[in-house]
């Protein structure tokens, strides 16, 4: 598997369950208990997606190799946490998510190709920052894209 040919591609909605299929693996790759995440997750998810798609300019994209799709990322624009006051030049947020890559597959640059095919989709639909939450295992590509730590603080209750 040393020289992959890699396609990346917007995914097709008909694929929204293994997209969903994929944010259930990285939940559960970042050691979630699978009894902490709802049994119903996959119709959430899609639920989400449709929802996504149609108010927030949802976009996917998925990685193949040899036809089977081993990658994907999703992004859309950033519906945001207090009332949006300020213009869409100074604030109009895209929001990736879902990023995860087949454990074989891994280390060799398809979550980067993912991201920035986000990138540039959010690009083009005008955003001027794009957020994502980091896991351990995106951190170091995430960095390597330029994303910065943000002032966000956490506090459990």
């Amino acid at each position: 598997m040393s020289e992959l040919k890699i396609t990346i591609r917007e995914s097709l909605p008909e694929e929204d369950s293994l997209l969903a299929e994929h944010l259930y693996r990285l939940w559960r790759d970042n050691n979630i208990p699978a009894d902490q995440i709802r049994s119903n997750w996959l119709e959430i998810a899609i639920q989400f997606i449709d929802t996504a798609r149609r108010d927030l300019c949802y976009r996917a994209f998925v990685a193949e190799v040899e036809g089977t799709v081993v990658g994907s990322a999703g992004c859309q624009l950033f519906a945001g946490l207090y009332p949006d006051v300020l213009v869409e030049d100074c604030r109009r947020f895209g929001y990736i998510w879902g990023v995860y890559v087949e454990p074989d597959y891994r280390r060799r640059g398809i979550a980067t190709q993912l991201m920035l095919e986000a990138i540039a989709y959010l690009k083009s639909i005008g955003c001027t920052r794009a957020l994502l939450h980091a896991s351990p295992f995106g951190k170091p590509v995430y960095d390597r894209l330029g994303f910065i730590d943000s002032n966000e603080m956490r506090l459990g209750l």
